[in-house]
């Protein structure tokens, strides 16, 4: 055996001897692993909380804009009645309008009582209503808003006739016993321009028929007019969602329906989670475009005659105020006539609560 056989089987054995970790090292090593597993579950935590959040911020921003878009889409319908506009609102009626609204209806009314002919007079002249404290109440709301409503929101009352016809698609089909509106489109039926009920719908469309020169055409009754459901929503918050005491705010509505056979409003369904509240104000249209005051008690008077021009009784359509309606100093007939725009504060807040996180901001609806 030469010296360098010596020497490589020195070599051998030295690095068999080397070969593995020691009892330290393997600890180091599982510290060092345990101290990156710590770090990458801490990231993983934060970033799933930060996600949690950020869907938590999405959902309330989509739920605030979903409901500034669905009594925005409901508001602006406000008044449609197929056509049909009151005499006092009517520009092209000249005489002296005998449909001026004499009180705020009560939306909760039993349509049993029975609504006289000054109750439906006073519905179709005023189409937007709101309250703050104290809701209206009656046995025509199977809800009662008085209890169920959330407080420092308000009550918002919407009513028109449906935009679509029953048999039109995507539109509901005639049933018997709703509560629909029919206007009348031949000049002979002017004295019941309208029939508010939920049967005999009489009244008829124009036909002309003839030749000759069209002031010669001799007008006579048509087909049927068509008729459109009443409807009549009601809008409010009230403190949970599905269960008492779940603490997730809800924006409610109530529709005008059928309940066992009658019209009613009916009882209240979510909407929309999440709404912690919503404000209401009327914008009133007082003055003409000359500035003079609104009267709808009188005839319409024209600064131009010949024209036709600047009713000087009448508004020019843009609200000159805005006013919220509270107990303290509720909104009269007169004002309620004059609504020409609303503006709405929505509050929504996240239907989770985010732990540790606690608001003390005061927020300013209006």
């Amino acid at each position: 055996m030469n010296i360098d056989t010596i020497k490589l089987k020195a070599n051998s054995q030295k690095i068999t001897y080397q070969s593995g970790f020691s009892l330290i090292e393997l600890m180091i090593a599982i510290t060092i692993g345990l101290i990156i597993t710590a770090v990458l579950g801490a990231l993983f935590l934060n970033i799933n909380r930060t996600n949690e959040e950020m869907a938590k911020a999405n959902s309330q921003i989509e739920n605030g804009r979903f409901a500034m878009q669905l009594l925005q889409a409901d508001i602006v319908h406000a008044g449609f009645w197929g056509g049909y506009a009151p005499q006092f609102d009517d520009l092209t009626y000249s005489s002296l309008p005998i449909d001026v609204p004499t009180a705020v209806p009560n939306p909760c009314l039993s349509y049993s009582t029975p609504w006289t002919a000054v109750h439906i007079t006073n519905l179709i002249g005023i189409s937007i209503q709101s309250y703050a404290t104290t809701p209206p109440t009656g046995a025509g709301c199977l809800t009662n808003l008085a209890t169920n409503k959330k407080a420092n929101s308000d009550v918002l009352i919407v009513r028109h006739a449906e935009t679509c016809v029953p048999g039109d698609v995507n539109c509901e089909a005639d049933i018997a016993d709703k509560l629909y509106f029919q206007v009348s489109r031949f000049e002979l039926e002017n004295a019941n321009p309208y029939i508010f009920n939920t049967s005999a719908f009489t009244l008829h469309k124009r036909d002309c028929v003839g030749t000759g020169a069209p002031q010669a055409l001799p007008i006579t009754a048509g087909a049927i007019a068509e008729k459109r459901k009443f409807i009549s929503n009601i809008y409010y918050v009230r403190n949970y969602a599905k269960t008492i005491g779940d603490n997730i705010p809800t924006l409610m509505i109530s529709q005008f329906d059928l309940a066992g056979g009658v019209p009613a409003h009916m009882a209240a369904v979510p909407l929309i989670e999440g709404i912690e509240g919503f404000n209401v104000e009327l914008g009133l249209d007082n003055l003409s475009d000359t500035g003079a005051t609104v009267n709808y008690t009188q005839a319409v008077a024209w600064a131009d005659s010949t024209n036709l021009s600047s009713p000087t009784n009448r508004g020019d359509g843009s609200p000159e105020t805005f006013i919220r309606c509270t107990d303290a100093v509720p909104c009269t007939a007169s004002q309620l006539i004059n609504v020409v725009a609303v503006k709405l504060y929505v509050l929504a807040r996240a239907d989770k609560i985010s732990p540790g996180y606690t608001d003390n901001k005061t927020y300013a609806l209006g």
